[in-house]
């Protein structure tokens, strides 16, 4: 396995988060809320029930 074409999962890790720093402070923002609307999306609860702010 040639590891240039397959990075390991923290070198990949370390990229995501140069990446997001490397962003404006607006830009941050969006990409945040993004990622909430999805981890939302992913973790509705059964049955009707909702959820509760933090």
């Amino acid at each position: 396995m040639d590891s240039k074409v397959d990075p390991p999962d923290e070198a990949q890790g370390l990229r995501l988060v140069r990446a997001f720093l490397s962003l404006p402070p607006d830009k941050r923002a969006e990409v945040i809320a993004f990622v909430e609307d999805l981890v939302r999306a992913h973790t509705r609860p059964n049955d009707g029930q909702e959820i509760s702010p933090p």
